[in-house]
C-alpha cells in the first residue's frame, strides 16, 4: 500500500529510495556508533573527545530525520528498525567496553570514513533522478567531512 504517491518516474523515485534507505541506515548507525563510544571514552582527552562526540550524534541524529523524511514525501516508507540498521549498515562493529580516547578518535575517523564515501556514491546516483535529494545528499555530506577532518586533527 503506498499513501503518498512521488511524481518522479518509477525508475528515478528506485534509484531516489535506495539512496534514501541507505543514507538513513548509515545515519542511524553512526549516532549509535557515536554515543557508543561517548559513553566508554576513557583517556587524557576524554572531556574534549566526549563533547565532540556528542556532535557527531546531534548531526547524524538531524540528517536521519532530513532524509527519513525526504523519503516519506517521496512514498518511500523509511526504515530505521535496528534489525535494518544492523544488517545493512556500512560501519564496522565498535567493541564492547572502554575505549581509550586514541582508539575512540580512530572509530570515529574510520566510520565517518565508510559513512562519506557511501555517500558521495549515493549524491553520483540522485544527481539526474532527483536533484532536490541529492542536494540534501550534498549538504549532509559536507557536514560529516567536516566531523572527518575533526576526528582526524584529534589524531595527528
Amino acid at each position: 500500500m503506498s499513501v503518498v504517491k512521488s511524481a518522479l518516474p518509477a525508475a528515478d523515485l528506485k534509484i531516489v529510495g535506495e539512496a534514501l534507505q541507505g543514507a538513513l541506515v548509515d545515519l542511524v548507525d553512526l549516532a549509535l556508533v557515536a554515543k557508543q563510544v561517548h559513553w566508554n571514552v576513557v583517556g587524557p582527552r576524554f572531556r574534549s573527545v566526549h563533547l565532540q562526540l556528542d556532535d557527531v550524534v546531534v548531526s547524524a541524529r538531524t540528517h536521519s530525520d532530513v532524509v527519513a523524511e525526504r523519503a516519506s514525501a517521496l512514498g518511500v516508507t523509511p526504515d530505521g528498525r535496528a534489525s535494518t540498521v544492523s544488517s545493512s549498515s556500512g560501519i564496522a562493529e565498535v567493541k564492547a567496553g572502554w575505549i581509550k580516547d586514541v582508539d575512540a578518535v580512530k572509530t570515529l575517523v574510520d566510520g565517518l570514513a565508510a559513512v562519506v564515501t557511501r555517500m558521495r556514491e549515493r549524491i553520483q546516483a540522485t544527481g539526474d533522478a532527483d536533484p532536490i535529494t541529492q542536494d540534501i545528499l550534498i549538504g549532509l555530506t559536507g557536514d560529516l567531512e567536516k566531523h572527518h577532518w575533526m576526528f582526524q586533527a584529534e589524531s595527528a
